[in-house]
């Protein structure tokens, strides 16, 4: 038997306060969106904002319904946006935060396992990584260089041919 091991690097922030300038503003927009995002039912408002390569800006929201397995997370709905306004554009940055009716949104979420397979297969669909801005409204603030970094073992086309 022989084990392996993975593990990978992430920047961690204080606060928004000390990101760049353009880090910053896309946090920002994230945390602004979320104003947008439709969800009466888990009163979890998840929004994502991406830097695309080409300069464009694009947000999206999670859409819940009573019927749970029709909604949308936010990165999904982000990212089906990107691909029909701006398609094989890459996207250069996105970023995340969530508000909350029911718990405080003081720290990082990360996306759930669909939106982790779909960020992967934007990355390889473009050749390019996208990297992560994750936090709530207020407090720490990671930034993930690559999303392939949070789905180690992805299904991928590879598996297809």
């Amino acid at each position: 038997m022989k084990e392996n091991k993975f593990e990978f690097e992430y920047e961690v922030y204080n606060d928004s306060s000390e990101l760049n300038e353009q880090d910053a503003w896309l946090l920002n927009e994230a945390r602004t969106v979320t104003g947008n995002a439709y969800a009466p039912y888990s009163n979890f408002h998840v929004g994502a904002v991406a830097m695309l390569e080409n300069g464009e800006v694009v947000a999206g929201t999670n859409q819940e319904n009573a019927s749970y397995p029709v909604g949308i997370c936010a990165e999904r709905v982000l990212l089906g946006t990107v691909a029909t306004m701006h398609p094989k554009v890459p996207v250069k940055s996105i970023a995340i935060s969530y508000n909350s009716d029911d718990v405080k949104s003081d720290h990082p979420i990360s996306p759930c396992g669909m939106c982790r397979q779909a960020l992967l297969e934007y990355e390889t669909r473009t050749s390019k990584p996208i990297r992560l801005i994750l936090s709530g409204q207020e407090g720490k603030v990671f930034i993930i260089k690559t999303a392939s970094f949070l789905l180690p073992f992805a299904f991928t086309k590879d598996e297809l041919i």
